[in-house]
This record gives C-alpha cells, sequence and structure tokens, in this order.
C-alpha cells in the first residue's frame, strides 16, 4: 500500500471543495497538510475556513497547520512555505488547487476579475513553485500538481470565456515548463483534472447553471491525486492527467461510489465536453 505518512503537503485553497478532499485523503494515511487559503472567517455563500478545514484533518488523522495566505502576493507565499518548513521540516508535495473562476465573454469581463483569474490562477501557481521547489529538491520524493486542464489550442475553448481559459492554461503551461526545467532534479510536475463535473459548494456562484446531481464528488480527484502522488516522482512528469484514467490505471473499473445520484448521466468538464 503506497502512502504519504508523514509527507509535509501544502496545499493552496485547501479550506473547501477538491483542495480540501486532497487534504482529507492525505491526512488518513498521516500526511502532514499545510492549508494555504485566505478564508479565516466564514464566507456567507461558501462554506469551511482554514481553521475549520485543520479540524477536519486533524480529526482524519493528519498534522494540520492552517496559514492564511493570498497566493498573489509571494511574500506572504514564501513566509507561509518558511512556516511550514518550520513546522514539518520540509515540503515533499506542493498542490497548486487554489483557483477563481468567472465564465464570462470578453465584454462582461471586468478589469477586477481579470486581474483575479490572472493573479490567483497564473501568478499564484508560479510563486508558490518558485517558493517550494527549494526545498521539493531535498525531498525524497517531490511533486508539484496543478489542478489545471489539458492544453489545447481549439478556440472553442476559448470564445465562451477568454480570460478563464487563458488563466487555466497558464497554470498548465506551468507544468510543461517546470516539468521539463526540473526534469533532472526528479521533481514531478503533472496535472489533474476531472473527467466529469465535480460538485462543490462552488458551483452555486455560477447561478446554478450546473445541478449536483450530474456532478461526481470530490473524492473521486482526491484518490487519483493520492495515487499520482505516492508514485515515484521520476515514473512521470509533464503529463495532463483525467482522474478516471488515472485511477484506472490503479485498477478501478466501477466509478459509481463517486457520484452523488448513481444513474444519473454525467456532465463532462468544462475543457471536455
Amino acid at each position: 500500500m503506497r502512502s504519504l505518512k508523514g509527507k509535509t503537503l501544502f496545499i493552496t485553497g485547501a479550506s473547501r471543495g477538491i483542495g480540501k478532499a486532497i487534504a482529507l485523503r492525505a491526512a488518513a494515511d498521516g500526511a502532514n497538510i499545510v492549508i494555504a487559503a485566505k478564508t479565516t472567517e466564514p464566507h456567507p455563500k461558501l462554506p469551511g475556513t482554514i481553521f475549520s478545514a485543520a479540524a477536519e484533518i486533524e480529526a482524519a488523522g493528519g498534522k494540520a497547520l492552517a496559514l492564511a495566505v493570498d497566493i498573489r502576493e509571494p511574500e506572504q507565499v514564501s513566509r507561509a512555505v518558511d512556516q511550514a518548513v518550520d513546522a514539518f521540516g520540509g515540503i515533499d508535495v506542493l498542490v497548486n488547487n487554489a483557483s477563481a473562476i468567472n465564465l464570462t465573454g470578453t465584454l462582461e469581463t471586468t478589469a477586477k476579475r481579470f486581474d483575479l483569474m490572472m493573479g490567483v490562477n497564473m501568478r499564484g501557481t508560479f510563486f508558490c513553485a518558485q517558493a517550494c521547489i527549494p526545498h521539493l529538491k531535498r525531498a525524497d520524493n517531490p511533486h508539484i500538481l496543478m489542478l489545471s486542464p489539458p492544453i489545447s489550442l481549439e478556440p472553442r475553448w476559448f470564445a465562451p470565456h477568454l480570460a478563464y481559459t487563458m488563466s487555466k492554461f497558464g497554470m498548465s503551461m506551468c507544468v510543461l515548463g517546470l516539468a521539463e526545467e526540473w526534469r533532472d532534479a526528479g521533481i514531478a510536475v503533472n496535472a489533474l483534472w476531472p473527467k466529469s463535473v465535480i460538485a462543490t459548494a462552488a458551483l452555486a456562484m455560477l447561478g446554478g447553471v450546473v445541478k449536483p446531481a450530474f456532478c461526481r464528488k470530490p473524492e473521486i480527484v482526491a484518490d487519483a491525486a493520492h495515487a499520482i502522488l505516492t508514485r515515484p516522482s521520476r515514473f512521470r512528469t509533464g503529463r495532463f492527467l483525467l482522474d478516471e484514467e488515472v485511477l484506472a490505471e490503479e485498477g478501478a473499473t466501477d466509478f459509481s461510489a463517486y457520484a452523488v445520484a448513481p444513474g444519473q448521466p454525467l456532465l463532462p468538464d468544462l475543457f471536455l465536453g
């Protein structure tokens, strides 16, 4: 049984959703989880704070360090990485999960929303990697995992929401560049993306256009992430992986338990439909 016991994971946006699910799966092994997220007070529409997530991680069997971090600010990221190393002795895994989404066309995208998506998705991903790599170089099995989609230059992925697509593909470009740059150092850099839409509280922020009954639970992404992060880091790098395909490689054939409403048709993810 491959395990993350004793490993330290620095996870952005781990206070809720997919990030928290990845944290809880690692915590079940006895991992150390650094929760790097902004939410210190309950959001009026979204559940969870860094402190409530820390309590769940501890209850699941892991150790938690809750850090209030705006990943758009390199100084805050650097300080959080230093705190993580002081607390746990190093960093073995970086999970760039934090993301901002706004599915608007060009004329409807405000400068504030544009900057938020570019700042969190692309800038935050880059500077979190920059801060963690010196410590990952010293880890036994170092991984960076981006929650970003396979890159495609087909116009249909850009036309409906150009700014969001650019920001997410920016994360994916970091996968390509970092994987090659740090290949010889043995740091695996891969992307993971859900094959079907995942039911998280953030769906409600999209105005109810997606019904949870046609989605899967975040646990499918968490289990796939666990499989990737427990493989030897020199096994695979620079790849764009889908959750279902990763689990199929692990021998899974029945994914019905991950469905919110088993038997209902599943919606393909935004970048895979």
